[in-house]
């Protein structure tokens, strides 16, 4: 025999008297506080960060940096909050908790977005990341100085970067996510930021240098070796990309200087190419290639070179 419950309903009574059993049980002091009391907890919430005050004024910074901690975490929506994180984020950047310090200007920016210390905070923010790129941000591990790593610096970078995605901060921490992956020949990362930079603000004043530096690096691979002919072809369309897209710039004439060079190494290959299977009795495929040459120049050693082989080739 099956037995049917009815479901009891819950009155306003009855869930009020629970939310005030779950908030006696178990309370975190570093819990945010639920802005449905706001009266009382406003005070409670002012008290703490006189409180951090205080002890930020005795010289207590230590205590005073906690306290604002708890304060900013709590009572995210009292009026002196705002404030609280950004002293608190004040007093470890000035003991060289850069990290920390980072992370506390971050949670200021993530919750006070409307604060009048908000773009003050940003340009901070911003500078410690550059600084963090430039090696100037050590990190302390049992008293040794050492840089930053790669992936740390990167992620201070792209906070930077999130918080304001279409400003002019935003495109110099972007910019110099490109220049780091670049120091480290992690080419294909750095080709995805800068092109990324390009689509994402095309206007900025680094997205010139940044597809400009795509034609470079992928150059540079082709001088590795990497795929040679297929990079020597892609840092030639990313140069013609940046000619196209921002002429004028000042570092036009470089571009065209290196797409006379990739043009040169891609009539050598095709002439080294040609040669090759002339060598080994391949005629008709050499054909080919010494045409190539002919089709892809007009003058020049190697134009008069491949023009002389197809004459000696009957063709």
């Amino acid at each position: 025999m099956l037995l049917h419950m009815t479901p009891r309903l819950i009155t306003p009574s009855t869930f009020l008297l629970a939310m005030l059993f779950l908030a006696s049980c178990g309370k975190d002091a570093d819990a945010p506080m639920l802005a449905g009391n706001t009266s009382k907890a406003t005070t409670e919430g002012e008290a703490l960060y006189q409180k951090a005050k205080n002890e930020d004024e005795a010289g207590n910074s230590k205590k005073a940096a906690k306290l604002y901690d708890q304060m900013a975490t709590r009572y995210s929506f009292a009026p002196s909050a705002a404030k609280a994180r950004y002293r608190q984020a004040q007093i470890l950047e000035e003991k060289g908790d850069i990290q920390n310090a980072f992370e506390a200007y971050d949670k200021f920016l993530s919750h006070f977005p409307e604060s009048s210390l908000y773009t003050t905070t940003l340009k901070r923010q911003a500078e410690m990341a550059q600084s963090a790129a430039d090696g100037d941000i050590k990190s302390s591990f049992l008293g040794m100085k050492t840089r930053l790593s790669l992936e740390k610096t990167v992620a201070m970078l792209t906070k930077v970067k999130d918080h304001a995605p279409k400003s002019a901060t935003a495109s110099k921490a972007a910019f110099t996510i490109g220049r780091l992956y670049e120091g480290k020949k992690k080419s294909k990362e750095a080709i995805d930021t800068y092109h990324d930079l390009v689509k994402t603000q095309p206007d900025s004043k680094e997205a010139p240098e940044a597809l400009f530096r795509v034609g470079v690096i992928l150059m540079e691979e082709a001088d590795r070796g990497n795929q040679n002919q297929a990079n020597i072809e892609l840092s030639r369309e990313a140069f013609s990309d940046y000619l196209i897209q921002y002429p004028g710039h000042s570092r036009n004439a470089e571009a065209h200087k290196m797409i006379e060079n990739l043009v040169g190494r891609d009539l050598q290959q095709c002439y080294n190419i040609a040669e090759y299977y002339r060598k080994v009795g391949k005629y008709e495929s050499a054909k080919v290639y010494y045409r190539d040459v002919l089709k892809r120049s007009s003058s020049g050693k190697l134009y008069n070179d491949a023009k002389a082989r197809l004459k000696e080739l009957g063709g």
